[in-house]
């Protein structure tokens, strides 16, 4: 052991020596398991955090192509003189290419589902610019709805934005059971949220959108996006007692469960009629953006309130996702203003190679004006000819 001098007087000194070293060894070793079980947990969410990130690109590749398999069996509908969806009919229950897009949105929504149960709803949700993307340039492909100019800088736009947006993704609170999945649903800040939500959304369903659902792209699209919130909300609970239910725990016996189950269904019910509307209605290109970006706010807005994610969040990272978002406003922008300007990249060049020429007119009549301006007799003459 080590050799401590001490000093007892001045002309006495005692020799220590520690004999007992199994405490500092015990406190080395577990420090070195905390050390380890730390890096552990750390890999552990990294490769969590990339499993979330792989379900929500793979969600975003089926939810876009299913909006182009609706669309194309409503339009298909539409030709054979049945009463359309966005006239209250229903007759797409009888189009396989209906079904068809209706399965793989489901795929679309179980790959988000199992995404949220991996990773914060703050990075999965922006990650749906991807379907904006998919569904836009399939559109313009397999429907000939034109994509100009502007439609691809926004949809670049929408990507870029998305990346700021996931780089600056902020931690939520997280929640292990249903008690604390519970406590957090009876906050007061979450229940008033929740109540003005949902008499907007009655409020939009029973009396804006029969009146107005037809002329105005965002009636049936907030209805969409804001029972959107509640069907995120009900699939992040649902994911915790699945993992409560494979760890052996009686969750069936919870009544929240069942609470979340009903809520689901009835939002997701919902969405799919109104979307169905919005589809039928208007351009794919543009319900898919919109309905992206309603969705977003109300779901980010939600996941905010109830898991408290910004609390967490350093300044820099707060800037840093509203300028992602932002960004994503900007793109969707793009393509809903400028959807019918027919600009090609030709035609873009072209008007760039000739405005050189421009300066010279330019100076020509900068020219004529100071002769003009120097001899006034020959102006004023030039007055009366014009009189």
């Amino acid at each position: 052991g080590a050799v401590l001098p001490l000093a007892c007087g001045a002309a006495h000194h005692a020799w220590c020596r520690v004999v007992n070293v199994s405490a500092p060894r015990a406190s080395l070793l577990a420090a070195a398991n905390g050390t380890a079980q730390s890096a552990a947990a750390a890999a552990s969410a990294a490769a969590r955090l990339y499993v979330g990130l792989a379900l929500a690109v793979g969600s975003s590749i089926f939810i876009g192509a299913s909006f182009i398999l609706k669309k194309k069996g409503l339009l298909r509908l539409a030709t054979k003189g049945v009463t359309r969806a966005g006239q209250g009919g229903y007759a797409y229950l009888k189009e396989w290419l209906w079904w068809a897009g209706l399965l793989s949105m489901g795929l679309g929504e179980a790959a988000n589902f199992a995404a949220y149960a991996f990773a914060p709803a703050t990075l999965v949700t922006p990650l749906g610019a991807l379907s904006v993307l998919i569904s836009t340039i399939l559109s313009s492909y397999f429907l000939n709805e034109t994509l100009n100019i502007h439609g691809k800088l926004g949809c670049v736009l929408s990507v870029l934005g998305s990346t700021v947006m996931v780089i600056h993704a902020p931690e939520e609170q997280e929640v292990t059971s249903l008690g604390e999945m519970l406590v957090k649903l009876q906050d007061p800040v979450f229940v008033t949220f929740a109540v003005v939500t949902t008499a907007v959304a009655l409020v939009l369903i029973f009396i804006v959108a029969p009146k107005r659902g037809q002329t105005n792209i965002l009636i049936y699209i907030l209805i969409c996006s804001l029972i959107g919130a509640f069907s995120v909300s009900s699939v992040k609970g649902l994911g915790i007692a699945i993992k409560q239910m494979l760890q052996g725990k009686p969750v069936y016996r919870h009544p929240l469960v069942y609470i979340l189950v009903g809520v689901l269904v009835l939002s997701v019910s919902t969405q799919i009629n109104y979307l169905n509307k919005a589809l039928d209605t208007f351009n794919t290109s543009l319900v898919t953006p919109v309905y992206y970006v309603c969705f977003t706010t109300t779901v980010v807005t939600c996941s905010i309130i109830l898991f408290k994610e910004w609390n967490s969040m350093d300044p820099g990272d707060i800037i840093g996702t509203l300028s992602g978002f932002c960004t994503i406003i900007i793109g969707i922008f793009f393509l809903h203003a400028f959807k019918n300007i027919n600009i090609t990249w030709k035609q873009l060049m072209s008007t760039v190679v000739k405005e050189p020429s421009l300066p010279s007119h330019e100076g020509d009549c900068c020219h004529t004006l100071l002769e003009n301006m120097e001899s006034p007799t020959s102006a004023h003459e030039e007055d009366n000819v014009l009189c």
